[in-house]
């Protein structure tokens, strides 16, 4: 049996959504089954702002690649690499400059057999894969030294991940241990969904609707998502120096791509910080 990148031995649930292919889904992509269009369509019913969420999480991204290249930064390392979509991180980075080098990291098996068949680098830089939990730093940190120089700044993004990551496996200190391998000058973005109870703009209707939301994504058995507090995002920056304007809704960061007037505020939250 072959998947959809023609990987031999790997067998898909297309019972279950996924949660790689529900965000897919949000954003326009087709790389989904009957039961993740089901489910998505389901939860943006109750939750209309998740395709904006996702929309603004890939254009946070570009806006922060953009960022570190003009920081210096020529590798990085994408935990949490979800399905390819629209300007992934080398194409982001080797637009700026052809031979950056970029590590992806999933610990899906699917994820990483579409990103060895759709993403590829430019003759210059490097593109490489790693199966691999967050939850495992240093599996993560020993396979992308074959392609990262850990003596040299690294950009690190864990973009919509650590909420991923249950409490009783202490997210601040999986970042903490990711962090710890890289050398000073290195840049570390965090983006991720969080609750609204956190937001004063934020209405109980709406919060109401995210909590349904979870919910419906948990009854269809994908893995569970903790939606966290902005202040509990900016904490996973401790011992870094954050990058203006700090830790802001996700639109608000640094919003230099044209937009139809200002950016408005949504449930996620990220920032960048400079390792000293």
């Amino acid at each position: 049996m072959e998947d959809a990148a023609g990987q031999p031995g790997r067998v898909i649930d297309k019972t279950r959504p996924h949660q790689a292919r529900l965000w897919n889904h949000w954003l326009g992509g087709k790389d989904t089954y009957p039961i993740d269009r089901e489910i998505g369509d389901r939860i943006a019913a109750v939750y209309p702002e998740i395709a904006d969420v996702a929309r603004q999480s890939r254009a946070f991204l570009i806006r922060v690649v953009h960022f570190m290249t003009g920081q210096g930064i020529r590798q990085f390392l994408d935990i949490g690499t979800g399905l390819p979509a629209v300007d992934n991180t080398h194409e982001v980075a080797q637009r700026d400059v052809r031979d950056s080098r970029v590590v992806y990291v999933d610990n899906d098996p699917l994820v990483v057999a579409h990103a060895r068949a759709l993403l590829k680098s430019v003759p210059d830089g490097v593109c490489s894969y790693i199966e691999a939990d967050i939850r495992d730093p240093e599996t993560i940190i020993g396979e992308a030294a074959s392609v990262i120089d850990f003596g040299e700044p690294v950009g690190l993004l864990l973009l919509g991940v650590v909420g991923n990551i249950a409490d009783e496996d202490d997210p601040p200190g999986v970042v903490r241990r990711l962090v710890d391998a890289l050398p000073s000058g290195s840049l570390v973005a965090v983006n991720d969904g969080t609750n609204v109870l956190g937001v004063d703009e934020w209405t109980p209707a709406e919060a109401t609707a995210r909590g349904e939301a979870l919910r419906l994504c948990a009854e269809a058995g994908t893995v569970p998502y903790h939606a966290r507090t902005p202040e509990y995002i900016e904490a996973l920056f401790e011992g870094l120096d954050l990058v203006d304007p700090g830790v802001v809704s996700t639109p608000l960061w640094r919003p230099d791509f044209p937009q139809a007037g200002e950016p408005r505020p949504i449930d996620s939250f990220g920032g960048v910080a400079r390792k000293p």
